[in-house]
């Protein structure tokens, strides 16, 4: 159950459309359940006001499939599952409603929510290279209830590919930037929004990159204010970021 769904409840009760009785039933989902290998966390939404999301790297097929197929029964619409293999796929797929996403390497069980606010997450990439990791944080985001708009390729090697979209970053509540090889682009971004940019930095780049390091590196420096910046390939760290940032303002419970 996610705050929403919370808040609905209780309005239902407080009109007399639900009884108590009926409300306390559907509070009574332990807030957690063992499945002995995986502790689902059941009152995540609640919580954090974003419900729990399946880490699949280092999980068999079989070990997705239970945790989401719980997710999924308790009534959790969407269930993001991360780093997923395409292997994995088959076998989830036969037991529940599974949309898989490849370059991503993302899958949803269930529904892809539509857009829930006004405000807009904007998602930049330096090179096509980089689009795993963009389409891991823009569908991160989009799962969550955002409203997503992508550029890529605009990276600083090309510099006037990025200020024809200078619109779109103006518009923008929140920017991730997506960038390998030196990481420039997060602080040229970073000195063109009036909003706050998350920086990814991707394992993107020849020897001296580092695998990633480089652009890291790079990133924390930037001279630009407002910039953030995530770990190394974190398209969901900042994809989830991006979700709170962008709710920042809206009613609570």
């Amino acid at each position: 159950m996610e705050q929403k769904e919370l808040r609905s409840l209780l309005e239902e009760v407080a009109s007399g459309k639900t009884d108590i009785e009926s409300a306390m039933l559907k509070l009574k989902i332990r807030p957690f359940e063992d499945l002995g290998f995986a502790k689902i966390d059941h009152h995540r939404g609640i919580r954090q006001g974003a419900a729990e999301v399946i880490y699949g790297a280092g999980k068999t097929p079989e070990q997705i499939t239970e945790i989401a197929d719980c997710l999924f029964s308790a009534g959790q619409k969407t269930v993001l599952i991360t780093r997923m293999s395409a292997e994995a796929t088959a076998i989830v797929g036969k037991k529940l409603p599974l949309k898989y996403y490849e370059i991503a390497k993302i899958g949803i069980v269930g529904e892809m929510p539509e857009p829930d606010t006004d405000s807009t997450v904007l998602i930049i990439s330096g090179g096509t290279s980089d689009m795993p990791v963009a389409e891991e944080a823009a569908l991160t985001a989009q799962a969550f209830g955002n409203r997503v708009v992508r550029i890529y390729d605009v990276g600083v090697a090309g510099l006037h590919r990025l200020l024809a979209h200078t619109e779109d970053i103006m518009k923008a509540k929140v920017i991730i930037a997506v960038a390998g090889m030196e990481g420039a682009l997060a602080s040229v971004i970073g000195g063109l929004a009036d909003c706050p940019v998350i920086a990814v930095p991707t394992s993107v780049g020849y020897g001296a990159s580092f695998g990633g390091l480089s652009a890291l590196l790079s990133m924390i420096n930037s001279c630009a204010s407002g910039v953030g910046v995530v770990n190394i390939d974190n398209g969901f760290g900042a994809g989830y970021l991006a979700n709170m940032i962008n709710r920042i303002g809206e009613k609570k419970i």
